[in-house]
């Protein structure tokens, strides 16, 4: 019998790469939006986003993160096994489904500059 030889778990090239999140950059709608409207836009992406590929868990984990802070959203994604593309998570991953992405617009992540403020 032979031995293998093994690189030790512990090396630079077999930790995952960790991208750090942040904001998206500002942006505009195509014309002003009230908060009716954009909370309208949101659930219709949320609701129909899993239909068009990838798994149910990484999207609601990706609306977690969308959702929340900076850090806790980092903590979400890490823990989901997401690979992070772009750091304002516009294009994501999943680690344990090769070719699986997903494509978050703006509109979920952030508030838009021509936000019509509530009366």
């Amino acid at each position: 019998m032979g031995c293998a030889c093994v690189k030790p778990s512990t090396t630079s090239d077999d930790r995952p790469r960790t991208t750090r999140i942040r904001k998206p950059e500002p942006w505009s709608h195509t014309e002003a939006i009230t908060r009716v409207q954009l909370n309208a836009l949101r659930e219709e992406f949320w609701d129909t986003a899993p239909h068009y590929g990838g798994k149910q868990e990484i999207w609601d984990a990706l609306k977690a993160a969308a959702e929340s802070e900076i850090q806790l959203a980092q903590a979400i994604v890490s823990s989901a096994g997401i690979i992070v593309q772009n750091p304002d998570l516009t294009l994501c991953y999943d680690e344990r489904v090769t070719g699986a992405m997903y494509e978050l617009p703006l509109y979920v992540l952030s508030e838009p500059t021509n936000l019509i403020p509530e009366e």
